[in-house]
């Protein structure tokens, strides 16, 4: 009876991160009317970089050779609606957060090896985001030991006319199992670039490529066979909260 009832509040919880996760994140279209400053555009760049990046949202690891993984997830990420380069963003009609649901999917292969993909529209707006991930387990982990990975990710914003978006992140993280719980941090590089399309190379702002460090901690909850939930806490130049509902073996 314990297990069941244990059943049914995780799977609550996992629908609760669907509904959370398909839900209106924006309010309109990412759709340059007004004009934004050479310094509001660099601003934006990095904002919406560390937004869109991937998400690590897994321990190192590794799935193994016949592992496979999918789940759907969102992440949320304060931004001030009202400085000038989210208003020029938005058309004046910026949000106070940026939520973004994504779907991913992790496939594991020889020699601790994981590649993985997602893809991301952003409902009521015109973003769309796809990206892909390569990890590589230095330790696979063990009763006695942690276990330690390294990762390369890259993400890729369509959709919007105005601006491309791409982001390429690095990190490297450890972890240890206790029972169905997995805590796990890491630490990493994000490099954003940015190109000014349409109106914004019409009014002269130039593209734009920055880096930004990013440190995580998380935590995957294993309540029972196939089924898992994480959360996880990152900070690149914002900070960006994630929850992840998952299936795998």
């Amino acid at each position: 009876m314990r297990r069941n009832m244990r059943r049914r509040v995780f799977c609550g919880v996992a629908v609760a991160i669907l509904a959370f996760a398909v839900s209106p994140a924006v309010a309109a279209d990412i759709n340059f009317t007004i004009p934004i400053s050479q310094n509001g555009f660099e601003s934006l760049t990095k904002e919406a970089g560390t937004a869109l990046a991937y998400r690590n949202l897994a321990p190192p690891e590794p799935l193994g050779i016949t592992g496979f993984d999918i789940g759907v997830e969102a992440s949320a990420m304060s931004i001030d609606e009202y400085s000038e380069y989210w208003r020029a963003a938005f058309g004046n009609d910026a949000p106070a957060y940026l939520i973004v649901p994504r779907i991913r999917v992790r496939k594991g292969l020889p020699l601790g090896i994981d590649i993985g993909a997602m893809y991301s529209y952003v409902p009521d707006s015109n973003v769309k985001l796809y990206g892909a991930e390569l990890s590589k387990a230095i330790l696979d982990g063990g009763a006695a030991t942690p276990a330690l990975g390294v990762r390369a990710t890259y993400t890729k914003m369509t959709g919007v006319d105005d601006m491309g978006l791409q982001t390429y992140g690095v990190d490297v993280s450890i972890s240890k199992s206790i029972l169905f719980l997995t805590p796990y941090a890491g630490v990493g590089m994000l490099w954003i670039k940015s190109e000014a399309k349409g109106y914004l190379k019409a009014i002269g702002r130039s593209d734009v490529s920055t880096t930004v460090p990013r440190y995580f901690g998380g935590l995957k909850i294993t309540p029972f066979p196939l089924f898992s939930v994480t959360a996880e806490a990152e900070h690149a130049d914002k900070p960006v909260y994630s929850l992840k509902v998952a299936i795998g073996f």
